[in-house]
């Protein structure tokens, strides 16, 4: 779709600060993260909700959240994550995408009022976006039992 930010994202012509970019979908850094290594993750097709995913893309797709959702806090040090997505309702970008943000105990998270802030600058954000995909490249060897 010409107007939606994530399909410039998925076809280059918007910048953005990729974790991975494969088949499946899109792996990126948020642009207000909640906390540093928000991942947004989004599938190459535009559909602006879960119910419009088609079937054959899901397990693709969610494969991909699953690995997103295990670099993180690989690549971060957090103790875990919260993986979410809007249908609609509070959609920023009219475009499917789930959140995979780092959480860690006492982190101040209470409930859905998450407080945002912005990167340094680009140096930051590359940096964070370059960790995450490193290390969801070495899951993804480890996963499919190749080595690197």
């Amino acid at each position: 779709m010409a107007d939606c930010v994530f399909c410039g994202i998925v076809a280059g012509t918007v910048p953005a600060f990729v974790v991975t970019d494969e088949e499946d979908g899109m792996a990126f850094l948020d642009t207000r993260p909640v906390f540093e290594g928000h991942v947004l993750v989004v599938p190459r097709p535009h559909v602006v909700q879960l119910t419009e995913l088609a079937d054959d893309l899901l397990p693709g797709y969610f494969a991909l959240v699953r690995r997103i959702a295990a670099a993180v806090p690989a690549a971060t040090g957090s103790t875990g994550t919260f993986v979410a997505m809007n249908n609609l309702v509070s959609q920023s970008v009219p475009h499917l995408h789930t959140h995979v943000v780092p959480r860690t105990k006492g982190d101040g998270l209470r409930g859905f009022f998450w407080p945002r802030r912005r990167y340094a600058g680009d140096a930051e954000a590359a940096e964070t976006a370059r960790t995450i995909g490193k290390e969801y490249r070495r899951l993804s060897v480890t996963d499919s039992g190749r080595r690197e």
